[in-house]
C-alpha cells in the first residue's frame, strides 16, 4: 500500500514568481520569506516522496465565473503552466501520475464527492509557485491536482473541506502501489486584494489556525465561510487548502518546521512541514 509520508502547507502568492525569475531570493525585501525555506528542502531529502497531491484553487484558468465546481481533480498525463501572468513566465510542464488520479477519482466517488475530472488541466502560480519553491533546482514530482473553489460563492464549508482531505488520505492509503505520497496545501494566509479592507492582515488568527494544525485540527471547521472571510480576508478563505491538507495526513502529526511571515504583496505568508505519525 502506499504511504503518506507528510503534508507541506505553504503560500502561493504571485510576486514570488516574479523573485525566483528576478533572482530576488536574497534581495532585503524577499529574504526572510526564501530563508524559510531550506529545512522544507532537507525533510523533503529525507522522505524523498514519489508523488504529490496538490490541493489549491484556481485563478480563472480552467474555471471562470459562468463554470464553477465545487471540486475537481486532474487526470491528465501532464500539467502546463500558463499562469496569467504574475508567477515565473516559463516553466516545464509537470509529470502527472494518472494511475494515482483516477483511484482518486473513482474512490472520491463512491465516498460520494461529485468532483469535476479533468482529463485536460492547465496550472497557474496556486500550483506552480510551491513546486518551485519547494524543489528550486528541479521539476520536483510527479502531481495530482486537487482543485478547491474558494473563489465564487457558495463555497465548500471548512467541515466539508476536511471531509474532503479524510477521503483524499483514505483513498491514498489505499492505493495498490509502494510509492510515498506528499500532500501539498496551498495559498493564503490571512489577505484581502480590495474593498474596504484591502491589505486586511489579522496575525492572531493566521498563528492559532497554524498551531491548530497540530493541536486541534478540527478547530477551524467550526467557523462559517463568513466568519473565516471576516477573520482571515476575503483571499485568507485559501486557508482551506491547508485545512484539506492536514486532514489528509492519518492520526497525529509532528510539526518539522513552520514560519510565518508578513507582508509579501499584502498578504501574509505562511510554511508548514507535518510530518505523518502512521
Amino acid at each position: 500500500m502506499a504511504k503518506i509520508v507528510g503534508g507541506i502547507a505553504t503560500s502561493h502568492v504571485p510576486a514570488i514568481g516574479r523573485a525566483i525569475a528576478g533572482r530576488l531570493q536574497q534581495d532585503p525585501y524577499w529574504k526572510p520569506f526564501f530563508d524559510g525555506f531550506p529545512p522544507a528542502h532537507a525533510w523533503l531529502d529525507k522522505v524523498r516522496p514519489d508523488v504529490a497531491v496538490v490541493f489549491y484553487n484556481d485563478h480563472g484558468l480552467n474555471f471562470f465565473l459562468d463554470k464553477m465546481p465545487t471540486f475537481a481533480v486532474g487526470a491528465a498525463p501532464q500539467y502546463v503552466n500558463a499562469d496569467e501572468g504574475w508567477g515565473i513566465p516559463t516553466l516545464p510542464p509537470f509529470a502527472g501520475d494518472q494511475d494515482l488520479s483516477w483511484h482518486l477519482i473513482n474512490e472520491l466517488v463512491e465516498r460520494e464527492f461529485d468532483i469535476v475530472t479533468c482529463q485536460e488541466m492547465l496550472v497557474d502560480h496556486a500550483v506552480t509557485l510551491p513546486m518551485k519553491l519547494l524543489w528550486p533546482e528541479g521539476d520536483g514530482i510527479p502531481i495530482v491536482p486537487v482543485c478547491i473553489n474558494t473563489v465564487q460563492f457558495p463555497l465548500p464549508s471548512a467541515r466539508r473541506c476536511y471531509k474532503l482531505g479524510e477521503a483524499v488520505g483514505a483513498a491514498v492509503e489505499a492505493w495498490q502501489s509502494d510509492k510515498k505520497v506528499l500532500v501539498i496545501g496551498t495559498g493564503g494566509l490571512s489577505h484581502q486584494l480590495d474593498g474596504e479592507r484591502a491589505g486586511f492582515i489579522n496575525k492572531d488568527f493566521d498563528l492559532a489556525f497554524m498551531e491548530s494544525l497540530i493541536a486541534d485540527p478540527k478547530w477551524a471547521t467550526q467557523f462559517s465561510n463568513e466568519e473565516l472571510v471576516e477573520k482571515s480576508g476575503t483571499q485568507g478563505i485559501e486557508l482551506l487548502m491547508w485545512l484539506a491538507t492536514r486532514a489528509a495526513l492519518p492520526g497525529a502529526v509532528r510539526k518539522v518546521h513552520a514560519t510565518y511571515h508578513i507582508p509579501i504583496s499584502n498578504t501574509a505568508a505562511g510554511l508548514m512541514v507535518m510530518e505523518s505519525g502512521s
